[in-house]
């Protein structure tokens, strides 16, 4: 087994990884072991001030850098990224408690996410639009922003944090981002591949805070005159604070936020299937994903086959220590985590709620749950659990399905099975979610694809050309080639 490395991680701000201003330092520490992993410079309101002002100084050159250009660093970028996976998932496993696997997963995909990135460097065109003036020319035109922010969390650490800087790059904006407290080293290693594929100086910046800082540092950021984008993946709670903060500086923000992701299984289901994906949607990374299934909103001619059966799959996963090879449920990535998910189960179970399996803790791991039987009286039917605990919800026919897998405040991923396409199809437009998957799990994702929820799980969307009405300026440019006569 590898060394833990407790190295102390700094901050990166025009070209130069550097202390931050007061010289100040904060740990983290395993979340299965509780041992020491590494610390991370706890950088300040001046610190933060800085990393805005080095980016808006390397806007000017980089944002008229060749698309061409762009398009090659951030492909040597996805080189790198990959080259260093065994490392990177190392530090993800240390900070926060996720299998090997999962690291690997993350660094594969965020490669993808710098190719998809790189493919789109070409994408700021424009439109002639037809005018009512003699000898108009009228133009759409698309240009870089300027700096942007990017705030990603630990759960999916070299995805999301590759996906909050990557397309912003590829369209000639300049990037401060800002790491997790949980995950600052793991989020470094994302930023420094890419610095390292050759970005000039300024391009990217990096900046770690202690946790008693965040408020201060995320408004400083947000408010910095130079600032012209934040883009943001966490909880619905800070998301608000953050377009409540940018609202106040009128800074536009693409948030995408918490999820209670429903899988809806009709009658006609394929069980087979559906108890795959549920396996899946809901324990994969011990259920920490924004699109994790939360709710199984299924027939009730079906329900307690399709529990029983999802129990039993459930079962059989091996919780434990993260960094042997086999384990399949690692910890929650803290304490207060843990102690939440028993909270949730011990109130659904004290409802009437049948705890099919799992429903214990195991050190600071979760085991797998399944609830049958969850009602709106109970906390877990409403509240993100971000674990792995899933509900399921019997229901009477297809409108209570959707009813009930639109009842709640959330609306990120969902899911529907049925073996008739044409109705599933149907019954996906009236799901109130920005994504939404027919005959497959709630998590799914691809660069190249619109990634975004609606309602309580935020707006704007991340990926492919979507990503181009967040990270650019839509302007109106005219020439008039014919002299004009004018009123006065």
């Amino acid at each position: 087994m590898a060394t833990v490395q407790t190295e102390r991680q700094d901050l990166l701000i025009g070209g130069s990884w550097t202390d931050g201003a007061a010289g100040r330092s904060f740990e983290n520490h395993h979340p299965y072991t509780g041992e020491l992993v590494g610390s991370a410079v706890a950088a300040g309101v001046e610190d933060a001030n800085a990393a805005v002002a080095a980016a808006a100084a390397a806007f000017p050159e980089w944002s008229t850098t060749p698309p061409a250009v762009r398009r090659e660093l951030l492909t040597e970028a996805a080189r790198l990224l990959e080259e260093r996976g065994p490392e990177l998932s190392q530090t993800m496993t240390e900070e926060t408690g996720s299998t090997f696997g999962w690291g690997m997963f993350n660094t594969h995909f965020a490669a993808g996410i710098l190719r998809e990135a790189a493919a789109q460097a070409y994408a700021l065109v424009g439109e002639v639009i037809p005018s009512d003036i003699p000898g108009k020319l009228a133009m759409a035109v698309r240009q870089p922003v300027g700096v942007v922010i990017g705030i990603a969390p630990w759960n999916g650490p070299v995805i999301l944090a590759t996906r909050a800087v990557a397309t912003p790059l590829a369209f000639g904006n300049t990037v401060v981002f800002k790491a997790s407290e949980q995950c600052p080293r793991t989020h470094a290693g994302v930023v420094r591949a890419i610095a390292d594929a050759g970005l000039p100086a300024g391009v990217v910046n990096l900046i770690t805070n202690a946790p008693t800082d965040a408020g201060d540092v995320v408004e400083a950021l947000i408010a910095h005159p130079k600032t012209r984008r934040i883009n943001f993946t966490g909880s619905t709670k800070v998301g608000r604070i953050i377009a409540e903060k940018a609202g106040r500086h009128l800074k536009r923000v693409l948030l995408e936020l918490g999820g209670k992701a429903p899988l809806v299984i009709l009658a006609d289901a394929d069980l087979d299937r559906a108890v795959a994906a549920a396996k899946f949607g809901a324990f994969m990374h011990q259920g920490q994903i924004c699109m994790s299934t939360e709710r199984i909103v299924i027939d009730e001619s079906i329900a307690d086959e399709f529990a029983t059966r999802l129990g039993e799959r459930a079962a059989e996963l091996k919780v434990g220590d993260p960094r042997e090879s086999d384990t399949q449920i690692g910890p929650l990535v803290n304490a207060g985590a843990l102690t939440r998910i028993e909270e949730l189960v011990a109130d659904a179970d004290a409802k009437g709620a049948k705890v099919v399996t799992g429903g214990e803790a195991e050190g600071p791991c979760f085991q797998p749950t399944v609830l049958l039987g969850v009602t709106p009286e109970m906390r877990i039917y409403a509240e993100e659990s971000f674990g792995p605990v899933v509900s399921v919800i019997p229901v009477a026919g297809e409108e209570e399905a959707v009813r009930t897998a639109n009842d709640t405040e959330y609306g990120l991923a969902a899911a529907i099975f049925s073996r008739d396409v044409p109705r599933a199809l149907e019954l996906a437009q009236r799901i109130e979610s920005g994504i939404c998957h027919i005959n497959d799990a709630t998590i799914h994702d691809e660069p190249q694809m619109p990634f975004g929820g609606v309602k309580d799980s935020g707006w704007g969307r991340f990926g492919g050309s979507a990503a181009v009405q967040e990270f650019s300026e839509l302007r109106w440019i005219t020439v008039q080639n014919l002299a004009r006569e004018y009123p006065i």
